[in-house]
């Protein structure tokens, strides 16, 4: 990783234009390799891809479905956190109206799903997954439990650091964005190839929430802001289509 780090670092330092999206074909993260495309891109007809997309039932979105901790009848475990933040365009105006999810493991590292093998318990209160629309101003809010980090078998003793997975859609399903976000000083940063697989840090830095006093809870629960940036120089970076980790 050093090495590519350096390249990277030459290249800039020769005039190089600074490459804030992850590599799809990064050779630490084994099934990039596998997964990053090999033949050129096809044009495809929008209005056939778009009568495939996922269904949300009958209802309307509601403030609960923002709450991951009451959706169950008790008390999931772990650490109670509040996620804001506001959704920007490039010019750092407000994207209202926009449908916002999030997924996540509990706070042991695991999710429920059947893939997820992983040996740790499951949270019978705690189903990992929500959401919202941003209101006038830009402005989301979730309440959730702190994830924890969990294994992956990509390489020898491979861990995840803590994250949680937000999607956004636009005025259509074929504009959707998926992306992570990180807590601060996360020891695994700098083991993880999923991380490192973006090359400039302040991209980077982009994925890393800010503990914020003024959204913590007395006696309740700590805040993080994050905000997501659509586009521009200082755009968020979002997962390739295929990615699920």
């Amino acid at each position: 990783m050093q090495a590519i780090e350096q390249e990277y670092r030459d290249g800039v330092a020769a005039g190089a234009p600074v490459e804030t999206a992850a590599r799809l074909d990064y050779a630490p993260y084994r099934s990039s390799i596998l997964r990053s495309p090999t033949k050129s891109a096809t044009l495809a007809d929008p209005e056939t891809i778009e009568l495939h997309s996922p269904a949300f039932g009958h209802r309307d979105v509601t403030w609960v479905e923002s709450d991951l901790t009451i959706q169950h009848n008790g008390e999931p475990l772990g650490e109670r956190m509040v996620v804001t933040g506001r959704l920007l365009d490039g010019d750092g105006r407000p994207v209202p109206g926009q449908l916002i999810e999030v997924w996540q493991a509990n706070s042991a590292g695991r999710y429920v799903h059947k893939r997820d093998q992983h040996p740790a318990p499951l949270d019978p209160n705690f189903t990992g997954t929500g959401r919202t629309i941003t209101d006038e101003n830009g402005f989301y809010r979730f309440q959730t439990i702190k994830p924890g980090p969990y294994p992956w078998r990509n390489h020898t003793n491979a861990w995840r650091p803590a994250h949680i997975h937000f999607s956004v859609f636009g005025t259509a399903f074929t504009q959707r964005i998926v992306t992570q976000m990180y807590f601060p000083n996360d020891p695994l940063f700098a083991l993880d190839p999923i991380y490192q697989s973006i090359v400039d840090q302040d991209a980077r830095d982009r994925l890393i929430a800010k503990y914020d006093h003024s959204v913590t809870s007395p006696e309740w629960a700590l805040g993080y802001q994050w905000d997501i940036v659509l586009n521009g120089s200082k755009r968020t970076w979002t997962e390739p289509e295929e990615g699920d980790h």
